[in-house]
C-alpha cells in the first residue's frame, strides 16, 4: 500500500505533510474554510426570513435528512469507485450550487424554502464525500499514524472554522449579504482541485464480488459494525448525543441572540470559542488516549460534555454559554479524533466506506428529531431548554458508553 513517510518521535507516529497527506490536509481545511462561512451565516440569515423557532430548526434537520435516505448507499458507492475522483467531483457540483446560492441572495430570492432546499442538496452530496474521504485516508497515511492524521486534519478544520471564518462572518456581511456563501463556493473549486492532485499512486478500493448488488454490500456493512462490540456501542451513544446535538445546534442562535440577548457579536464569540477549545482537544486527543485508551477517552468527554450542556440551560450569562462552549468543543474533539481512529482501525480495509456509512446514518438518525424537538421545546418552554435536554441525553449516553469500555 503506498502511504506517505512518517517521522518517529518518542510519542507516538505522525504523518510527514509533504505528498498526498499534506494536499489532502490542505484541501479539508479550505473547504472546511467556506463550509463555515455558510453554516455561520445561514441562521442569521433566517432569523432575517422568520421567527418561528421551529421554522429555523426545519433548516438543521433537513439538512441531517439525506443521510436517512442515502447515507448507506453513499458508502457502498465510497467502496466501488476511486474515492479521489469521487471527491473532487462532488466538490465541484456542491460550489456550483452555493455560487447559485449565493447569486439568489444577492438579488433578493432568499427565502426559507431555498434555505431548507440548499441544506438537503449539500448534505446528499455529502454522504458520498464523507465516507470516500474516511476510506481514502488510510490509503495515504500508515495505520499507525491514523489517530495523529485524523487529528492534524480536525484541528486545522476548526482552527480555519472557529478562528478564521466564524469572527469574518459579521464583516462579510457588512459587505453583502451574499458574500459568505460567495467565498464558500470558491473553497469548494480549491478544495476539488487539491484533491484532484492526489499523486495516482493511492490505490482505489477493491470492487464488489461479480454479480454482487449495492443493497447486499451494504447488508455486509451494517454486519460488520453489529459484530464489533465496541464500534456498536460507540455508535448507539453517538446516535443519542446527535439528538442533544441536533436539538443545541438548530437553536444556538436563538438561545445567544434571544435568551441571552447578546446579538449577533455574542454568537459569534460563542462559536469561536467553540472552534478554540475544539483546537485545543486536537491537541490533547491523543494524549488522552495513550493514557486512557480510546473508548475510556469518549466516555470521559461525554461526561464533561453533559455539564457544560447543563451550564448553559440553567447560567443566563454570555460568559458561562463561551466557556461551556469551549470545553464543549474540546471534548468534542476528543470524541471525534477518536471515533473516526477507531472505525479506521477496526473495519475490515475492503468495506471501510460502507462501515462508516453504517455508523454515520444510524448515528445521525437522531439529529433531525433532535432538530425538530430543540425547535418545538424553544417555542414551548424558553429558547434555553433545547440545551438542558441535550444535557439529559448526553447522560444517557454515558450509559449506553460503559459496556463498552470491555470491547
Amino acid at each position: 500500500m503506498a502511504a506517505a513517510q512518517t517521522v518517529q518521535s518518542a510519542a507516538a507516529t505522525v504523518p510527514a505533510w509533504r505528498g498526498g497527506f499534506g494536499r489532502l490536509w490542505t484541501a479539508a481545511v479550505v473547504s472546511r474554510f467556506g463550509d463555515s462561512l455558510r453554516t455561520a451565516a445561514l441562521p442569521l440569515l433566517a432569523t432575517t426570513l422568520t421567527a418561528d423557532p421551529f421554522l429555523i430548526a426545519l433548516v438543521t434537520a433537513c439538512g441531517y435528512l439525506p443521510w436517512l435516505l442515502f447515507g448507506l448507499l453513499g458508502g457502498a458507492i465510497a467502496d466501488r469507485v476511486d474515492q479521489r475522483r469521487a471527491m473532487w467531483a462532488v466538490d465541484l457540483v456542491r460550489g456550483a450550487l452555493v455560487a447559485a446560492f449565493a447569486l439568489a441572495v444577492a438579488q433578493g430570492y432568499a427565502s426559507m424554502a431555498l434555505l431548507i432546499a440548499l441544506a438537503f442538496a449539500l448534505t446528499t452530496l455529502q454522504t458520498l464525500f464523507d465516507n470516500a474521504a474516511t476510506a481514502l485516508l488510510p490509503s495515504i497515511v500508515p495505520s499507525a499514524a491514523l489517530g495523529s492524521a485524523n487529528a492534524r486534519v480536525m484541528t486545522g478544520q476548526q482552527i480555519a472554522g472557529g478562528f478564521l471564518a466564524a469572527p469574518l462572518v459579521p464583516a462579510l456581511l457588512a459587505v453583502s449579504v451574499a458574500a459568505p456563501y460567495g467565498v464558500d463556493a470558491a473553497s469548494y473549486g480549491c478544495a476539488a482541485a487539491l484533491v484532484a492532485s492526489l499523486r495516482p499512486e493511492a490505490p482505489q478500493r477493491a470492487a464488489g464480488k461479480p454479480g454482487s448488488t449495492l443493497r447486499a454490500e451494504i447488508a455486509e456493512g451494517l454486519r460488520a459494525l453489529w459484530a464489533d462490540r465496541g464500534l456498536r456501542g460507540l455508535c448507539a451513544a453517538t446516535t443519542v448525543c446527535n439528538i442533544g446535538m441536533g436539538a443545541l445546534i438548530a437553536t444556538l442562535v436563538l438561545h445567544v441572540t434571544g435568551w441571552l440577548h447578546a446579538g449577533h457579536g455574542g454568537y459569534a464569540v460563542t462559536i469561536t470559542a467553540y472552534g478554540a477549545g475544539s483546537v485545543t482537544g486536537g491537541l490533547l486527543a491523543q494524549r488522552l488516549a495513550r493514557r486512557l485508551g480510546r473508548i475510556r477517552s469518549v466516555l470521559v468527554a461525554t461526561v464533561v460534555q453533559t455539564g457544560c450542556l447543563a451550564a448553559m440551560g440553567t447560567v443566563r450569562a454570555l460568559w458561562v454559554t463561551v466557556a461551556a462552549m469551549a470545553l464543549f468543543g474540546l471534548m468534542g474533539m476528543v470524541w471525534n479524533v477518536n471515533l473516526a481512529t477507531l472505525t479506521q482501525e477496526r473495519a475490515p480495509e475492503a468495506m471501510l466506506g460502507r462501515v462508516s456509512a453504517a455508523f454515520r446514518t444510524m448515528a445521525v438518525a437522531g439529529a433531525p428529531l433532535g432538530a425538530l424537538a430543540g425547535g418545538a421545546a424553544a417555542a414551548s418552554w424558553g429558547l434555553n431548554t433545547p440545551a438542558l435536554l441535550a444535557s439529559g441525553l448526553f447522560v444517557a449516553a454515558v450509559g449506553v458508553l460503559i459496556p463498552a469500555l470491555a470491547a
